[in-house]
């Protein structure tokens, strides 16, 4: 299946360059273009979106009120935020309007279009610097509202869920064997399958996805 993505980018020649390295993915099919978070709207309004890229740093509507406007509208668009930004009050509010993964400007295009792919395909990407500044505010967020929120199933086994709840805590490998009474290589196979089944490349994300999405 192919989608329809949106670049919602104030940057002329940036825009032009992200439409470059999308032209050539075979999973997007149109591709628009918008100045604005006012001008994304309208075309979310009139056009099939499915992606959407946005920049945070907008004239007019700034991009975490044009994520908020688009969720309103379409509910299933997926939004990969794409911004110079890494306030952690900025990025905490992106995810909690609705971006579904964070992305700094000097990501590479190859690494782009990997993330926007995942990113339709149900997984969360954030930026490694990102993940590292902001993970405890997302814990104490979190943990704030894990009783509102439903549990997504990622098929995770039991053991699986003990190794990532230590995950969370912080503890390292040879502290997770210590306490579950298992091998370190055992502790490192069940982390390589948590990563696997949630679709993350690391631990850090794997931690904020777990608590983002209550887990665990």
């Amino acid at each position: 299946m192919k989608y329809n993505l949106l670049i919602v980018e104030d940057h002329e020649l940036t825009r032009y360059g992200l439409k470059t390295a999308f032209e050539t993915t075979d999973y997007v099919n149109q591709i628009f273009e918008a100045s604005s978070a006012e001008d994304a709207l309208k075309i979310i309004k009139n056009k099939d979106v499915h992606i959407i890229i946005m920049d945070l740093g907008l004239p007019g509507m700034n991009g975490i009120e044009g994520i908020r406007a688009v969720k309103k509208i379409n509910q299933l668009a997926k939004i990969i935020v794409l911004t110079s930004h890494s306030d952690e009050d900025e990025v905490i509010s992106s995810l909690q309007a609705g971006a579904n993964s964070y992305c700094s400007k000097d990501i590479k295009p190859k690494k782009l279009t990997e993330v926007v792919q995942s990113t339709i395909e149900g997984a969360s990407w954030f930026d490694p610097k990102v993940s590292n500044v902001v993970l405890g505010l997302v814990n104490e967020q979190a943990k704030k509202s894990v009783s509102k929120l439903p549990e997504k199933d990622y098929k995770l086994t039991a053991r699986e869920k003990q190794v990532l709840r230590l995950m969370t805590d912080g503890a390292q490998n040879q502290e997770m064997a210590k306490q579950l009474f298992i091998t370190v290589n055992t502790v490192k196979a069940h982390v390589c399958s948590i990563l696997q089944k949630l679709e993350v490349e690391d631990r850090t994300q794997a931690v904020i996805k777990a608590l983002k999405d209550n887990i665990i």
